[in-house]
């Protein structure tokens, strides 16, 4: 196990490295310009862009600010660890700025996960238990609509009806639960739900079908004619294996979100790491892109590092392949 979880470690910090040269590849590939141009301001002097390039270190071949950047992410800069060195644009530190928006982005995820998990699980099991029958098609029908709406319309349907019109929510923006618990529970309300749809209905979906293919095995056929209740057999026998596909796609799409939800935080004006991307790509500020691309792909290796320790940890058979 020990070995296993070593190996996978390893393969972490390889997925990482490659992601990060990638990044930088596209970035000094593509012909988007020099960012000390844009730093320097209206008609700089070629004096003052080589002032700029050599205190950001952009006078260096871009494999050169690669290692660079390496040696600072796993050793740390003049601003601690992680390094992820210094905004083009504010010159403040960008950790600091990934950290406070990478907290806001984790509430978003946490509690869209909670109430996707809260519809998607239940409407997936009832639907499997209610085969062709009214229940069912509604629960399809909810399915598809969720997987059919874009994430953007719907964010801007809720802020129309439950902000403009009824006025029982409140609009865009965000506050810390510090100040105000209330507050920022019915501030992340909306978000929370309308990001949770398109997850729900996946997993409504998936539910189903893992728990339908389930119930038709030998096992469960046993386990009723030994006299079991039929709940038992459904929850104790069938479901639990029936969700083990799902702690996979549970994994990824948990990583993915605290990578940043781009169109949900743009909607509801939310301070996090998808909007701080976009600014930053923009703005053509390496730093702030590389770092939000560390800090996303650390979040996925990660999540997926955890499940496939549960998994060696439930099948041994897990360890070996």
């Amino acid at each position: 196990m020990t070995r296993y979880v070593i190996r996978r470690l390893l393969y972490v910090i390889l997925v990482i490295l490659v992601i990060t040269f990638i990044s930088y590849v596209v970035f000094f590939l593509m012909p988007s310009g020099n960012p000390a141009v844009q730093f320097a301001g209206k008609s700089p002097t070629k004096a003052l862009i080589h002032q700029i390039e050599k205190q950001f270190g952009l006078n260096h071949p871009w494999y050169v600010q690669y290692g660079i950047f390496v040696k600072h992410l796993f050793l740390g800069d003049q601003y601690g660890w992680p390094g992820f060195g210094e905004s083009y644009n504010t010159r403040e530190p960008v950790k600091n700025e990934l950290f406070s928006r990478a907290w806001v982005t984790f509430q978003l995820a946490v509690g869209a996960a909670v109430v996707w998990l809260a519809m998607g699980i239940p409407i997936g099991i009832v639907s499997a238990l209610r085969r062709r029958t009214l229940i069912d098609r509604a629960s399809m029908g909810f399915a598809l609509f969720g997987v059919s709406a874009p994430v953007f319309v719907l964010g801007l349907l809720s802020l129309w009806i439950f902000w403009q019109h009824l006025r029982i929510l409140p609009g865009t923006g965000y506050t810390s639960f510090s100040s105000n618990p209330a507050e920022w529970f019915l501030q992340f309300l909306q978000p929370w739900v309308v990001l949770s749809l398109l997850f729900a209905a996946f997993y409504a979906r998936m539910v189903r079908g893992n728990l339908l293919e389930t119930m038709s095995e030998d096992y469960i056929r046993t386990a009723r004619a030994k006299g079991l209740p039929e709940r038992r057999v459904v929850f104790k026998h069938g479901l639990r294996a029936s969700l083990t596909p799902v702690v996979t796609m549970f994994g990824m799409d948990f990583g993915l979100l605290l990578g940043g939800a781009i169109i949900t935080e743009t909607v509801f004006n939310l301070p996090g790491l998808g909007t701080y991307v976009v600014q930053a790509v923009n703005d053509q500020n390496l730093p702030a892109v590389v770092g939000v691309v560390v800090l996303a792909a650390f979040f996925v290796a990660f999540f997926n590092l955890v499940v496939d320790i549960l998994y060696a940890y439930l099948d041994p058979r897990v360890r070996y392949s």
